[in-house]
């Protein structure tokens, strides 16, 4: 406030307006930042259970094979093996194989365990994300108080590294929608 009652100096209008800009782009990087969040743990879970799915298919296709071996090992000294038996080795042999890959549904261990990879690689993608938009957030709120603190004392060097951090906030929010595992941090 000048010396009136009711008028603000150019000086602090300016800082109200860097203020307000601030808040605004931290409320982008605060929504992105929640939304990424959001995608990581719903790329952990489906990630989880693709690793879960394709532990249970190694389960089974375990057991599968156990029991050949184990009924093919029951005849092997005897040297005949009757066809039935024959046949259900054949069949938990074929079992087995289909459990390892299943193209057409995508439910094999090879397919499965590309799949939990995309997941996982989507979760890093957006855990990336979330850390920029985390650290874009980090500078706009210092930003803010940096200028307000500026409209009070009228210290303009306050009111340039306000600005500055708003750069920086800008920066790592750019990254968090366009390239978000640029760099590490």
């Amino acid at each position: 406030m000048s010396g009136g009652h009711g008028h603000v100096d150019g000086s602090n209008k300016k800082i109200a307006l860097l203020v307000a800009v601030l808040a605004a782009f931290l409320a982008v990087s605060e929504m992105g930042g929640k939304s990424s969040q959001t995608e990581v743990l719903t790329q952990h879970v489906e990630a989880t259970n693709m690793w879960t799915f394709f532990q249970a298919k190694t389960v089974r296709q375990t057991v599968v094979r156990t029991a050949a071996e184990e009924l093919e090992a029951q005849f092997k000294d005897s040297g005949t093996m009757p066809p039935a038996v024959k046949a259900q080795i054949e069949q938990w042999r074929k079992t087995a194989q289909r459990y390892d890959t299943e193209p057409e549904t995508r439910e094999g261990r090879r397919e499965l365990a590309a799949r939990a990879k995309a997941h996982e690689a989507k979760r890093e993608h957006a855990r990336g994300a979330y850390h920029m938009f985390e650290y874009a957030s980090a500078a706009f709120q210092l930003a803010i108080v940096l200028a307000g603190a500026a409209a009070l004392t009228t210290v303009m060097s306050l009111a340039v590294a306000s600005g500055g951090l708003g750069l920086v906030g800008i920066a790592f929010t750019a990254l968090g929608f366009v390239a978000p595992t640029l760099i590490h941090l």
